[in-house]
């Protein structure tokens, strides 16, 4: 076993995977509806003007789905993963292009600019590798939704979606 799968790590990429999924199953359900989440350890956060049945029933659709083959669900392409890695990349192929002797800014510019395409080009293949291996797991295992809890937080509607995974590499 890989420290990734195990304990609140593990917890965590399971949780990241089912919130990409339950984003994928309610975008298809409420298109006009902007939706973000953020995974933990113990579940993850809706944030989208709709009901906690409406989460709920997303989420299980979302882990069934998932349980009969459709890994894919578990890679979202506007994950954190994918913006860090684009902004990562594209910082340092900038700055790797633009190095070097020349001493005029207006010369640097061009292969800085052609370093940023660069980055923003790789990222866009990376990211989702990244998600794949590290930061989302499709095995779920035994998962199951304990509670959905919603909340306003200002003009904001926030669900939180509380899961157990009841196996022997849940233990930290």
């Amino acid at each position: 076993m890989h420290i990734l799968d195990n304990g609140f790590i593990g917890r965590t990429r399971r949780n990241h995977a089912i919130e990409h999924a339950t984003i994928h199953v309610l975008s298809r359900m409420r298109p006009s509806v902007s939706i973000a989440g953020r995974s933990s350890g113990d579940g993850f956060i809706i944030y989208g003007d709709l009901s906690p049945d409406t989460i709920k029933q997303a989420a299980q659709e979302a882990i069934a789905r998932m349980r009969a083959g459709e890994v894919q669900l578990a890679i979202h392409p506007n994950c954190g993963t994918n913006m860090l890695t684009t902004a990562a990349l594209t910082a340092g192929a900038t700055m790797l292009a633009s190095a070097g002797k020349r001493r005029h800014l207006l010369d640097r510019i061009p292969s800085g600019l052609l370093g940023a395409f660069a980055g923003v080009i790789a990222a866009q293949f990376l990211g989702p590798i990244l998600q794949e291996r590290f930061t989302t797991d499709a095995n779920l295992g035994a998962v199951e939704i304990l509670d959905v809890k919603r909340k306003l937080l200002g003009r904001r509607v926030v669900h939180w979606v509380f899961l157990r995974h009841p196996a022997a590499t849940d233990t930290p």
